[in-house]
């Protein structure tokens, strides 16, 4: 079963939560706590009833002003709770690509595990905001099979719920060859498998790619390819076969191996805190020991901190 960890509030009224947030947010010292009770207790849809009441009752952007008044990551934080789930894909695919230097990791992780209504609505998103085509940016601003990938993947044409077992060993051999040959033309037919065919189809694939090799598919991708080819690649199968384990496997990354990355924790955390993230928790249990929750106390600190931990919503066997 998947789940979330932040879910609709009972008892619900924006008008009052628009109230405690003005207060918290026109004091002389900004009354952060507020802040983290509220918006990291609602749900998106509430939050956005929040900022509509907080709109009409102060006649400024609830937006506006947290930006206005919080500084560093803090404010990522609470911003990036205020945006739609496709808005907020658009905003950070956006500064990936239109930052000083392409975040490659980010268009990964976004491109790789939302399924094609996701991406429909976050090109409408994108569109809407920033008046650009995003896979015309996608087109400009990266480049070689790694474009092509993500350009096949940001199409949002995978097919839906269909299996076909008679074909399974025919695309297996297939991707087997593209990792012998690594010619232009196989490293195309592997990514138009991998970006293309159902999840249940590739499930098939993968097992058959076992059976022919004697290798996992991960392990060819990475014996064959590099650079960020090759971790889109392997992205795409970690989310085939498990969503929750590759969000793990990142977070765990971004805290870890490169000194506790903000920018991927926050997105991480955002974007799947009403989809799978309890279960990204439980996976990050199993295969790193320490819960999620410890991690973050052991590197944040502050305000952040405690935003971060009350999305990540730890269980009292967390502490």
């Amino acid at each position: 079963q998947i789940q979330g960890t932040i879910f609709p509030a009972p008892n619900f009224n924006p008008i009052t939560d628009a109230q405690f947030l003005g207060g918290a947010l026109q004091g002389i010292s900004c009354e952060k706590d507020v802040l983290i009770d509220i918006l990291t207790q609602r749900c998106n849809s509430q939050r956005l009833m929040i900022a509509e009441a907080y709109r009409d009752m102060y006649g400024r952007d609830l937006i506006t002003d947290l930006k206005d008044n919080l500084s560093h990551h803090f404010k990522e934080v609470m911003v990036g709770l205020m945006y739609p789930p496709a808005s907020y894909d658009a905003h950070e695919l956006w500064h990936a690509l239109k930052g000083a230097d392409t975040e490659e990791k980010c268009l990964i992780d976004i491109l790789a595990s939302r399924s094609n209504m996701e991406i429909f609505q976050m090109k409408e998103a994108y569109l809407m905001q920033y008046n650009n085509d995003l896979q015309q940016d996608i087109d400009s601003e990266t480049s070689g099979h790694f474009r092509d990938t993500l350009m096949n993947l940001a199409q949002g044409t995978r097919m839906e719920g269909y299996a076909d077992p008679s074909t399974a060993a025919q695309d297996a051999m297939i991707l087997w060859e593209a990792c012998q040959q690594k010619t232009g033309e196989h490293k195309n037919m592997l990514q138009m498998i991998l970006c293309n065919k159902s999840y249940q189809q590739l499930w098939m694939v993968f097992q058959e790619f076992q059976n022919i090799s004697g290798q996992d598919i991960v392990d060819a991708i990475n014996e064959c390819y590099d650079g960020y080819f090759q971790e889109l690649l392997v992205a795409i199968v970690l989310c085939v076969r498990d969503k929750p384990s590759y969000f793990a496997y990142r977070l765990y990354n971004a805290i870890h191996d490169f000194g506790f990355h903000n920018k991927t924790v926050i997105r991480i955390l955002i974007a799947r805190s009403e989809i799978d993230l309890m279960n990204i928790r439980r996976r990050y249990k199993e295969r790193y020991g320490k819960s999620l929750f410890h991690d973050i106390k052991h590197f944040a600190s502050g305000h952040y901190e405690s935003a971060l931990l009350a999305i990540c919503a730890g269980d009292a066997e967390d502490y």
